[in-house]
């Protein structure tokens, strides 16, 4: 990519990186929260630590009770989107497809 200003190669390359879409809760069937990064590893401990004020802090929301990874981040960030807009139903039952039971899937994401 010769010639590009830097800050376009930036741009570029952060596009093609790939990203996750999550869900967490404060227990089961409690309150919900969809997020979206590309370091998932990061986000975890920035939830389970409390280390970001905001609404997961605000209402103990530290178990993953469901997640997916996208090639492209753009893709987890458009899922992101799509999801938010989803009836509350729709959330539910997209984590009752994968993780009846409701489980912190934290030991998944760290292995």
């Amino acid at each position: 990519m010769a010639g590009l200003v830097p800050a376009i190669h930036d741009c570029q390359a952060s596009a093609m990186r790939g990203g996750f879409v999550y869900i967490l809760t404060n227990r089961p069937n409690g309150t919900l929260y969809v997020g979206v990064t590309s370091d998932l590893l990061r986000r975890v401990w920035e939830h389970r630590e409390g280390a970001v004020d905001g609404f997961t802090r605000r209402y103990g929301l530290k178990s993953r009770a469901h997640f997916e990874s996208h090639d492209a981040i753009a893709a987890a960030i458009q899922r992101e989107k799509t999801i938010k807009h989803w009836p509350r139903a729709w959330k539910v039952r997209l984590i009752h497809a994968d993780n009846p039971e409701w489980r912190d899937l934290y030991d998944q994401i760290t292995r």
